[in-house]
């Protein structure tokens, strides 16, 4: 019995096991360690997703200020210290070294990472617009902070004004505890529901109307106005815009939803400031924040005061065509009057398409009805006319306007680094002035079609086209499929990593690959985040790539465009390197203070987790910290089966029609919740999925028995059976004839005896692909060493087709699957399933190579017909197997 307890101990090599009754202590401890696990697995999604935030940032082509670092930097240090934790509980005291890691980190970006908020008493309240420049957008909002640098570094015509500050909003919600009473009522709508959301933002907008502005505030706005009254030296209207904090992001631009007041007279300015105050609680802001989880609490309004433009023409447009990266043409859309019918989309307007090359060319018109156009009361206001008179039918803008005002899209393009979104006007002295530029959202992979003068060259047809843009830029190299460790050993300098899934261990290729094109992944994931570090172009999500690009031996991958072409496309790759802007923020205090905080947070230096330097203490950055818990946090989750032993008596015997004895432990939600009481369970009550995915491959077909007698084979068996007497069956033990599952609704581990052979199986499935795993252990034999290692190769090879990964030690098998679907993740199970059944005794004979080819062929034709037939009710397969299996 010696013997035998010392190989159960290959299963258990901590021997933690809990009482034989305690089932509901085991039950309380996987509930437990499964709640760690869940929330270490939500916290690396976050602090992944706030990583490719700061990644985006390091672009510079934003402008931000310190508060987006601070925010940022602390919200992914929260998360990966919430990692950390889940870990330590899922393994006490194995991984100490991460703390002294964390902590040294921390003690690095203190300085960053305050949590002193800005209140009314630091900055100015109002500021002039000549002395704004990018690095203000903490102060005046995006949207006046790109107008200051447009004016005072590219020397851009913009109205005259002044900016009312964060500061300022910050004093005006202070006064009178008003911020108090507007978070009060927030809260009670996320209490109540969203369908409260009108009454709120109704209350609140009045709340700030009836406010007083204080009185050092009213005085600042004023004599801001004046001056600017003074410099205008003629009556004065004015144009107030909103500007605020998270307003023109990426992702997040708020477009169209806040609210300006034109054409106001200096005497309700006052108003108008509160009005747009207001604007910032409408209900299609707060819905807004709500599907965007953006919290209320982040809401800060800067306010442009700026001089009234009363328009001749004005109008939007696009330096690209947002729906086609590749089209360049720029888009012109015009009106008469002031540019509020684009703006708002209210009425007709004439669009004029301006070719970039060979130069800027008018190659489009097209002249709408104008029946209708805004412009400025005398007084105070706007008007919208239904005559238009003789302006009906003309051309808004002359083909020379449309070239000056595309010329001045590529100018601030180049400028920004990417294409823009401009609002502008033309005055009566013909001049034109920019009245706002963001950045334009450009949808990737979109069929458009560009004009053929716009195209970079003439674009042969591509092979794929779709997926997302998971690093940008174009590449070409020789195609390189890598599914498993194996390919990856062989992958070439300079080749295009082609992948089913953007898995994290493929980073360590990076550095080699040219491009990267995998059928899944995110924006967000390890690999995107390293692809971008390394500037690798990347396109994910490319479902069904592989058979479209199958055969090809060299590839072009436009990640921009979300195309794939055969060949080398020179014109594309040309075309990479056509932008070279110097992005916006680059050089600035404020982007050196982003590289000092990224610079610990997102590189990722532990690529390998086989690698003997992937340990704790070798964790440099939040990334790193973050890569080992995830890669960690599975491994101690699924060594949970064989760390503790089954408590038989607290189980239930499943029914099934095969003289095998199998057990089942209800671990949390695996049976339904009408599951008898009794003894026993039938297949039908459990509703644990991985275990019914084990049961259909077990069920699949039935065992034919042992194979023909190899008289060497059978002789090695009796022989190491005579040795060790645990291995016969009249040796007594608990674990004769006997297979347990431990489930849950996601979970399962079986533990399973088959005559001489010991395997265990762990599985979680469910809808997150990302969570995913199956972990499969193999062991035993009664033959001879040399036999028993190769039935393990044996098996080994047919999971390794599978895209398992798999490792021999000794003539132990260990092989591992993740980040697969859940229907995926079935099908692997019944593989194990099936061989777990099918693989006992061929060990006698491995040493005969005909026989080892035969039933390699034949176990690989029953898994591709098992896995493509219907399936059939697992109840009526319980007879299938045969009373063999004994």
């Amino acid at each position: 019995m010696a013997r035998w307890r010392q190989f159960l101990n290959w299963f258990n090599p901590h021997g933690r096991h809990p009482a034989p009754d305690d089932a509901r202590s085991l039950q309380l401890e996987f509930q437990s360690r499964y709640h760690a696990f869940k929330l270490l697995l939500n916290a690396n999604n976050q602090a992944l997703e706030i990583m490719t935030e700061l990644e985006k940032a390091l672009e510079g082509t934003l402008p931000f200020g310190m508060k987006f670092i601070r925010s940022r930097t602390m919200g992914v240090f929260t998360r990966v210290y919430q990692m950390v934790n889940h870990l330590h509980r899922l393994a006490p005291g194995k991984y100490k070294a991460l703390s002294p890691c964390l902590a040294q980190i921390r003690q690095a970006l203190a300085p960053l990472t305050g949590t002193h908020r800005e209140t009314g008493g630091s900055g100015p309240l109002v500021v002039d617009l000549s002395t704004l420049d990018k690095t203000r957008a903490d102060e005046a909002g995006m949207k006046m902070a790109t107008l200051g640098e447009m004016a005072n570094r590219l020397h851009i015509r913009v109205p005259d004004g002044f900016v009312v500050t964060a500061r300022a909003f910050r004093h005006f919600l202070d006064h009178s505890d008003l911020g108090i009473e507007i978070q009060r009522r927030i809260q009670r709508t996320e209490e109540k529901g969203h369908h409260h959301l009108y009454t709120v933002s109704a209350e609140i907008r009045q709340l700030i109307q009836d406010a007083a502005v204080p009185g050092d505030l009213e005085s600042a706005i004023m004599e801001a106005c004046r001056q600017l009254s003074a410099r205008r030296g003629a009556p004065l209207h004015l144009a107030v815009r909103s500007s605020a904090l998270d307003e023109d992001r990426q992702g997040a631009s708020f477009a169209g939803l806040y609210h300006s007041a034109l054409n106001i007279s200096p005497e309700h300015l006052v108003e108008a400031y509160k009005q747009i105050v207001a604007a910032a609680y409408s209900p299609a802001v707060m819905a807004y924040r709500f599907s965007r989880g953006l919290p209320h609490e982040d809401t800060e309004m800067c306010v442009g005061v700026m001089e009234m433009v009363d328009a001749v023409c004005g109008g939007v447009l696009y330096s690209v065509n947002p729906l086609d990266i590749r089209d360049q043409a720029v888009t012109i859309n015009a009106v008469w009057g002031l540019p509020t019918a684009v703006v708002d989309g209210t009425g007709a307007a004439d669009r004029f398409r301006v070719s970039r090359s060979p130069a800027l060319t008018v190659t489009g018109r097209d002249i709408a009805v104008k029946e209708q156009k805004y412009v400025c009361r005398p007084e105070e206001g706007v008007c919208r006319l239904d005559d238009t008179g003789s302006d009906r039918e003309t051309p808004s803008l002359t083909d020379a306007q449309a070239l000056d005002l595309a010329a001045l899209a590529l100018r601030v393009e180049a400028y920004a680094g990417t294409p823009q979104d401009m609002e502008w006007a033309i005055d009566s002295a013909g001049d034109i002035v920019l009245l706002q530029s963001r950045p334009l959202q450009v949808l990737a992979g979109s069929p458009a079609a560009p004009a053929a003068g716009d195209r970079p060259g003439a674009l042969p047809p591509s092979l794929f086209n779709g997926g997302m843009t998971a690093s940008p830029g174009v590449a070409s190299g020789p195609a390189f499929r890598v599914t498993k460790e194996v390919d990856a050993l062989a992958f070439p300098d300079g080749a295009i990593l082609v992948t089913d899934r953007a898995l994290a261990r493929w980073a360590a290729l990076l550095p080699r690959a040219a491009a990267v094109v995998s059928e899944k992944g995110s924006l967000t994931g390890h690999l995107a985040n390293v692809a971008r570090e390394f500037k690798v172009p990347a396109l994910f999500g490319a479902v069904g790539a592989m058979d479209r690009i199958d055969g090809q031996d060299r590839l072009t991958v436009d990640a921009d465009g979300c195309r794939i072409y055969a060949g080398t496309v020179q014109s594309l790759l040309a075309m990479d390197h056509r932008r070279t802007a110097t992005p916006l923020m680059t050089g600035t205090p404020v982007f050196a203070a982003l590289e000092r905080a990224a610079g610990l947070i997102t590189p990722l230096n532990l690529l390998d987790p086989d690698s003997p330097a992937f340990k704790a203490s070798n964790c440099r950055t939040l990334h790193d910290i973050t890569r080992f818990c995830h890669e960690k946090s599975v491994h101690e989750m699924f060594r949970f089966g064989k760390a503790h032993r089954f408590p038989e008596r607290s189980s239930k015997q499943l029914r099934a029609h095969i003289p095998m004895q199998w057990w089942v432990l209800n671990l949390d939600d695996g049976f339904r919740s009408d599951a008898a009481m009794d003894r026993c369970v039938n297949l039908s009550d459990v509703v644990s999925i991985p275990m019914r995915a084990l049961w259909d491959g077990i069920t699949a077909f039935p065992w034919e028995g042992p194979p023909p007698v190899d008289g060497k084979g059978f002789a090695s068996v009796m022989f190491q059976a005579t040795r060790n007497q645990a291995l016969l069956p009249t040796v007594r033990t608990t674990m004769a004839n006997r297979n347990y599952f431990m489930i849950s609704k996601n979970f399962c581990s079986l533990q399973s005896r088959l005559g001489f052979h010991f395997a265990i199986t762990e599985a979680l499935v469910g809808d997150r692909s990302t969570e995913n795993y199956v972990s499969f252990q193999f062991k035993g034999g009664a033959a001879d060493f040399s036999r028993r290692l190769k039935r393990v190769r044996l098996v080994k090879t047919i999971l390794d087709i599978h895209g398992f990964r798999t490792d021999i030690t000794k003539d132990a098998l260990r092989a591992r699957i993740d980040q697969h679907g859940a229907d995926i993740m079935v099908d692997k199970l019944k593989i194990l399933g099936y061989l777990t059944i099918h693989t006992r005794q061929l060990d006698m004979i491995a040493a005969n190579p005909a026989m080892v080819d035969h039933y390699r062929t034949l176990l690989l034709e029953r898994i591709e017909t098992m896995l493509n037939a219907p399936s059939a009710h697992p109840e009526e397969r319980n007879r299938h197997v045969g009373s063999n299996q004994s």
